[in-house]
């Protein structure tokens, strides 16, 4: 197993018109000393190329759950930034419904209190960023700990926030927690 000088950061993606930015947000994470894994939401991996993630990143990428027999190919995350974060999948998480990996990874690492940042990537154009579901899903998040990320006035249209902000962000927060400790 690699040892990265920030540790392991898991790279949680949602089907999205944002998901191809993926590649190049692994190569800004590597950049800033991140260990990544990706995991897809099943319908994302239509949307990516799971082989050159896999390769840009030296680890498998992983949509669907392990047997229980079946060893875990993954290391355990430090970080985790779900980008993007579509709206299905951000009130699943808010509610605990991990019915896939990737709602499953962002729940159990709610739980640890893992520092995670969440990019919603929801077009204010469709109004689902107004619904009363969403609003409330950010809302018990950010209670839970996790650091969303929505200005799309300020990233428009669709929340494009840029990959150092996240990662400055991320930062930021680990920094903040550790200070704590």
């Amino acid at each position: 197993m690699r040892q990265a000088a920030r540790g392991v950061l898991y790279i949680i993606t949602c089907a999205s018109a944002s998901a191809p930015r993926i590649p190049r947000f692994v190569a800004q994470a590597q950049a800033a000393g991140w260990d990544v894994c990706v995991i897809l939401t099943p319908h994302a991996t239509k949307f990516v190329d799971s082989a050159e993630l896999a390769r840009l990143s030296g680890y498998p990428v992983r949509s669907e759950y392990k047997r229980p027999e079946e060893p875990d190919v993954l290391p355990r995350a430090d970080a985790v930034v779900a980008l993007p974060v579509t709206f299905n999948t951000l009130n699943k998480w808010a509610l605990g419904i991990s019915d896939t990996l990737a709602v499953g990874l962002l729940c159990e690492y709610t739980g640890r209190g893992t520092p995670i940042i969440a990019v919603p990537g929801v077009t204010t154009a469709s109004g689902l960023d107004m619904h009363p579901a969403f609003l409330r899903s950010m809302s018990m998040l950010k209670r839970y700990g996790v650091h969303v990320l929505f200005e799309p006035e300020t990233y428009p249209p669709r929340n494009e926030v840029p990959d150092e902000v996240i990662l400055e962000r991320l930062h930021r927060l680990i920094e903040e927690r550790s200070r704590e400790e």
